[in-house]
């Protein structure tokens, strides 16, 4: 089969053209021989992936920046969306030619993977197959965050910074489910535009003016005292200015750090201001709150199927271009998702 291996760490964006396995340079190689996974269990389920998602930590995974670090070489990937090719004698959830999505710690940039039955998630028939792909980490992220942590509540105020991207678009999404008066913050005109065309309260270009008088100007008139919840993906100095806008009791909703840099939050100021900080890691709830993970993600593919929320994907790339769809997340040219599909007549003249 087709997979894309990790062969060292590096920057997957440096060749910036299609890949293959005679590539010396680039620490990622597109494998067409590469091994056939195998059913690891009775209950284990073979996927024919249809796609797969970029996410930042992908990217950060490749770089060697990442929290978890697999050994060499590995096949990155973590949310994907496919049709069961194979099942174990055990596998009374599924049957062959199901359409179902799920995530794992790594594997997915490939034509098939492998995984549990209950891991796996049927994809209801009102979602499209490559949406259900792009789901599970971006949306599960933010629905844990701001529905099961921060338990945000129809009326109060979110502020989500990098508001265009993966995660951000998803917060803003949920927020405006829940409720929420929504202010967004991204740059450039067409990610401003974007985000009001889905009918965000209110949204700040950051390339062009004032995060914090342009949030105040519209919670001065719209009577409003200040911001409840802070989504947080991208760190740095926009943590820093955003803080000056929280309201007392406040929630602070740490995603992660698309900034390169890791901000600090006064714990003199939490205390005064009676913050609470939330460390989100959505990963580490697979091992530690499965149930909370798995009704989530079953709720999110119901609201997709409702159209209570959309799954916007701005690019689209097949493996051999791994390292252009890499460089519109690092280039931050995505607005939404940036998936890789795999063509199905190829896949299914896969030798099995």
């Amino acid at each position: 089969m087709e997979a894309l291996v990790c062969k060292k760490l590096g920057d997957p964006t440096a060749l910036k053209s299609s890949i293959s396995e005679a590539d010396n340079d680039s620490p990622i190689i597109l494998s067409k021989t590469h091994p056939i996974p195998q059913l690891k269990s009775p209950t284990s389920v073979r996927v024919r992936v249809k796609a797969t998602s970029l996410n930042y930590a992908n990217y950060l995974q490749i770089l060697g920046k990442y929290q978890e670090k697999p050994p060499l070489p590995f096949i990155p990937g973590s949310d994907y969306s496919g049709i069961v090719d194979a099942v174990g004698s055990g596998v009374s959830l599924l049957k062959v030619g199901d359409r179902v999505c799920s995530f794992a710690a790594l594997g997915s940039f490939a034509e098939f993977i492998v995984a549990d039955q209950a891991e796996l998630f049927k994809v209801p028939d009102g979602c499209d197959l490559v949406a259900a792909g792009a789901l599970p980490v971006a949306f599960g992220t933010s629905h844990v965050a701001l529905v099961h942590r921060a338990q945000l509540t129809s009326g109060q105020v979110l502020l989500v910074l990098g508001a265009a991207g993966g995660v951000g678009l998803s917060a803003v999404q949920i927020g405006k489910v829940c409720g929420a008066v929504v202010i967004a913050v991204a740059r450039g005109d067409e990610k401003v535009q974007f985000l009001k065309s889905l009918g965000v309260d209110h949204v700040v270009d950051s390339s062009k003016e004032s995060v914090i008088a342009s949030v105040k100007d519209f919670l001065k008139a719209r009577k409003l005292k200040g911001v409840d919840v802070l989504y947080d993906p991208v760190g740095g100095k926009l943590t820093k200015e955003s803080m000056k806008l929280l309201n007392w009791g406040a929630q602070i909703l740490v995603i992660g750090f698309a900034s390169g840099d890791v901000p600090v939050i006064p714990a003199n100021i939490a205390l005064v201001k009676n913050w609470t900080v939330h460390g989100l890691y959505w990963g580490s709830y697979k091992i530690h709150r499965p149930v909370v993970l798995e009704d989530s993600i079953r709720e999110l593919l119901s609201w997709v199927a409702k159209g209570r929320i959309t799954i916007h994907i701005s690019h689209t790339y097949n493996l051999s271009e791994a390292s252009l769809a890499f460089a519109a997340i690092k280039d931050r040219k995505a607005i939404g998702k940036v998936m890789i599909t795999i063509d199905d007549e190829r896949s299914v003249k896969s030798k099995l």
